[in-house]
This record gives C-alpha cells, sequence and structure tokens, in this order.
C-alpha cells in the first residue's frame, strides 16, 4: 500500500509517524511535484497538481470535516473521497456550541461588561422555553450538538435536507419544512456542509424568519453567511448579536465590522480541531477495511457535495 500526504499547513512529520505506527507494511511519503503514484492520499487544500499527477489514487481521505475545498478540483472519477465521521470533533464542537448558547441566555457577556466597569448588578433570569434552539444540518457534528444542548432542556429544532429522528429533537426536513423550521427558532445554530445549494443560506429573508431576538452561532463556513445582512439584522434588533467562528475570509482582514462589533464574539475558526491521533486512527482502518474490499464510513457523494 503506497500512500502520499499533501496537507497545507500542517507538519508532515508527526502525521507520517502515526501513520508509519499504524500501517506498518504500508510506504508513505509526502508529495513533492512528480511523484510515485499512491494508492491512498491524506489530504487538505491540495493543489490542483497533485490530483492531476495522482490520477491512480482508490482514495482521498480528507483530514477535515468539510470537503468543500476539495470538491471545487477536477478530481479522478474513480477515486473516492472520504471524510473523517468524527475524530474528536463532534465533542469540541458540542462544547464551543454549548457555551455560546449558555453565555448568551444566561447574559454572561452583560456581566463580563458590569465586571469590567466595576459594576454589581443581576438580570432577570430568562425561560428556557422562550429560547428554542434550531440545529441547522443534522449530520455527525449536527446531530452531537442537539442532543449536548438537549441536556439543558432548550426546546431543541433540528433541520436536515432528509428526515432524521433524534430522540429530544422536534425534526423538519427538506425545502418545504425550511421556513417552518426558522419560524420555530429563536437561536440558530448553522453545521451544514457548503454545497451551492447552502451558500448565503444564512441571509435576510433566513434572519427575518427566525423569532424576534434571534441569536446566531456559525461553526460551519463563512459562506453559509451573507455579512451585511446579519448586521443590518443586529442593528435592526431583530437578531440580538451573533458568535462566528468562520468566515468568508481567514483570517478575518482587519478593518471587518465583526471585529469591533460589540454584539459579536469572534473565535480564530477553532470550535472544532482535527485530533491527529484519532484521525490517523480512523483513516487506517479505513484505508485496511477498503483493501479487502470493505464497506466504509464517510464517503462522500459528490453531487450532493457531502
Amino acid at each position: 500500500m503506497k500512500i502520499t500526504f499533501c496537507c497545507t499547513d500542517a507538519k508532515p512529520e508527526p502525521w507520517l509517524q502515526g501513520f508509519s505506527a499504524a500501517l506498518p507494511g504500508a510506504e508513505i511519503s509526502v508529495w513533492q511535484p512528480g511523484a510515485p503514484q499512491a494508492d491512498y492520499a491524506v489530504v487538505w487544500a491540495p493543489p490542483q497538481q497533485f490530483i492531476d499527477e495522482q490520477l491512480g489514487l482508490k482514495a482521498l481521505f480528507n483530514i477535515g470535516a468539510g470537503v468543500d475545498g476539495l470538491l471545487k478540483l477536477r478530481l479522478p472519477p474513480q477515486a473516492l473521497v472520504v471524510r473523517l465521521d468524527d475524530a474528536g470533533m463532534a465533542v469540541q464542537m458540542s462544547e464551543y456550541v454549548c457555551h455560546a448558547v449558555i453565555r448568551h441566555f444566561r447574559e454572561f457577556d452583560g456581566y463580563e461588561a458590569d465586571t469590567a466597569a466595576g459594576r454589581w448588578g443581576y438580570r432577570k433570569p430568562r425561560l428556557r422555553g422562550d429560547y428554542p434552539i434550531g440545529v441547522m444540518g443534522l449530520g455527525v457534528l449536527g446531530e452531537r450538538v442537539a442532543k449536548a444542548l438537549a441536556q439543558f432542556d432548550f426546546p431543541i429544532n433540528g433541520w436536515s435536507r432528509s428526515p432524521k429522528a433524534i430522540e429530544g429533537v422536534r425534526a423538519f426536513a427538506g425545502t418545504d419544512q425550511f421556513n417552518d423550521f426558522l419560524a420555530a427558532s429563536r437561536v440558530l445554530v448553522n453545521l451544514l456542509p457548503l454545497t451551492p445549494d447552502t451558500t448565503d443560506v444564512i441571509n435576510k429573508n433566513t434572519l427575518a424568519r427566525l423569532q424576534p431576538g434571534a441569536y446566531v452561532i456559525n461553526v460551519a463556513r463563512g459562506a453559509h453567511l451573507v455579512d451585511e445582512d446579519l448586521l443590518a439584522a443586529i442593528d435592526s434588533g431583530h437578531v440580538a448579536g451573533a458568535t462566528l467562528d468562520v468566515f468568508r475570509t481567514e483570517p478575518l482582514p482587519a478593518g471587518h465590522p465583526f471585529w469591533t462589533h460589540p454584539r459579536i464574539t469572534v473565535t480564530p475558526h477553532t470550535s472544532a480541531r482535527t485530533l491527529r491521533e484519532e484521525s490517523i486512527a480512523q483513516i487506517a482502518r479505513k484505508m485496511v477495511a477498503l483493501e479487502r474490499g470493505e464497506a466504509v464510513a464517510g464517503i462522500v457523494n459528490p453531487g450532493r457535495g457531502y
């Protein structure tokens, strides 16, 4: 088995060491232009040249949950694209979203401002029933997030392209139920894959359908959100604020209004990071399974985009 590693902004040595330990009989190397053909590739944001030269690949393993960047390339028709199922990201994402929801719901941002100003004061407790949370996207990460939020006794709505049944979650599915899902939600959590159909999905129309005093949490992709529409919705008072971890341009450019807006919390795409050891173990298991002719989870449907 020959494996090539081509991951932008990732130090290759720890990955190669990990794969060598997990797959002792495999030949593993860092891709360079003109490198010999490999059977499998471990990638993140590879250049088109890599794809054009590695035409015999059986599968490409993406070391992140999102594959939108990879699917923009011209891929070998026979090669499977395989995403990580979880690899430690689901629990991180749940932590992040629960923190963002609770910080807003309990008004901890207001208490932080009071503390900074030397003020001692209380705010009237809010009712959880007044803050139904809509989780948009119910894949591995979305389902884990919805279940985690349900533990805090919030009403939880979930929307997905196809019907899903999750205990404690009111399910909405398909375009026919999308507006009903929005109208039932005051907090919107975006965990959708980025596809042509979901680009700009959080726009003025979407935001207007949320309940008054809405709050937006975007942990999927920056291209899901129309920046100007969010700013306008906050300034109008319909949206109370937002926590944003992903942006159209990353790093977020200096001078962008999100940096200084008092009702927007910005974090640097850190809601769920790829954990190397878990990822190596998962990818190695899938490579072995594919060599045996067995089915594996996480195969991407290019037509759907996830």
